[in-house]
């Protein structure tokens, strides 16, 4: 101030470190080429997870949910701070993930991470924009077995919010179902059905292998016989069949009430259900096999409104 009022002049520090501003946030993750497994629920990714699991040179690990992964950032100081370091809730989220699972790689001593959740499905954009390098595998069951199989299993314990009912459990398998098929057409991967895969393991892997590119080991088939294959409670498949440690073939369901959208999932992977059924305002009931070979025609007393069939 004295200078100014003598001389005139003013003199002010050039305002550089104010105009400076980070680059943004780096895409580079601790991972290289995860891999997932996007499936329904029940629908055989616990079996592909210890068989892959098996593998010398893949480390599939038991259930982690990441919807349920994530960092706390609700206060006014800590969002302001992120402004600051120019980070998002959501990039903050995807650090905390690459880290974890990047931890778990590191300390299996095995060079690839195979992921197996099924409601990881539902984050399959943010799992996309977080590994960009990520490869993925779709995991189909026939739809209608897939319901069954939930809703003979189904643990009022861990969905206390939700009925118990076949239409709630059908309605909350759709979702999943929605999901993967979403996925299926947004991104790159490889597809698996679960019957091909218990009718012909070695084939089916052997495929998978080729895709993950690592050598097929006929060992993987015998999962049994590996420590990694235990099964915790709440961690997906945990009956009597996957713990005999052998593939076994895939038994199709009962008969279930089955929903015009479910019918439809059917027919958009490809399974079709034996016979003709009428559709009623409420739903079918038919016989549900796991047999891609068959037609359904969809009808409201005598005329037909749809045709599910392929050759």
């Amino acid at each position: 101030m004295l200078l100014a009022r003598t001389t005139g002049y003013h003199l002010a520090r050039p305002p550089g470190h104010r105009s400076w501003t980070l680059p943004l946030p780096s895409s580079q993750r601790m991972l290289t080429a995860p891999v997932f497994i996007l499936s329904g629920a029940r629908s055989g990714s616990t079996l592909l997870r210890v068989i892959l699991g098996s593998h010398s040179r893949l480390y599939a690990p038991p259930e982690l949910p990441l919807m349920h992964l994530e960092a706390r950032a609700d206060t006014r100081w800590i969002q302001t701070s992120l402004r600051a370091l120019y980070l998002t809730k959501e990039e903050l989220d995807h650090m905390l993930w690459d880290r974890v699972l990047a931890d778990a790689l590191a300390r299996s001593g095995k060079p690839v991470i195979v992921v197996k959740t099924p409601s990881n499905v539902l984050l399959w954009r943010r799992i996309a924009d977080c590994w960009p390098d990520a490869r993925f595998i779709f995991l189909l069951r026939h739809p209608a077995a897939a319901v069954a199989s939930l809703h003979a299993s189904w643990d009022p314990a861990w969905h206390p919010d939700r009925s118990d009912s076949l239409g709630s459990v059908a309605e909350y398998a759709l979702r999943y179902m929605t999901a993967v098929e979403e996925a299926r057409r947004a991104l790159p991967g490889h597809t698996v059905r679960y019957e091909d895969m218990t009718a012909d393991p070695e084939s089916v892997m052997r495929g998978l292998c080729s895709f993950l590119n690592v050598e097929f080991e006929p060992a993987i088939l015998d999962y049994g016989q590996f420590a990694h294959a235990r099964f915790a409670f709440g961690l997906g498949d945990n009956s009597e069949n996957i713990r005999s440690g052998r593939i076994q073939p895939a038994a199709p369901p009962e008969s279930i009430e089955i929903s015009p959208a479910l019918a439809k999932m059917c027919a958009t992977w490809d399974y079709r259900l034996p016979g003709e059924a009428r559709l009623t305002p409420l739903s079918w009931r038919v016989p549900v096999i796991c047999d891609r070979g068959s037609s359904v025609i969809v009808s409201h007393g005598t005329r037909t409104d749809a045709r599910f069939s392929r050759p």
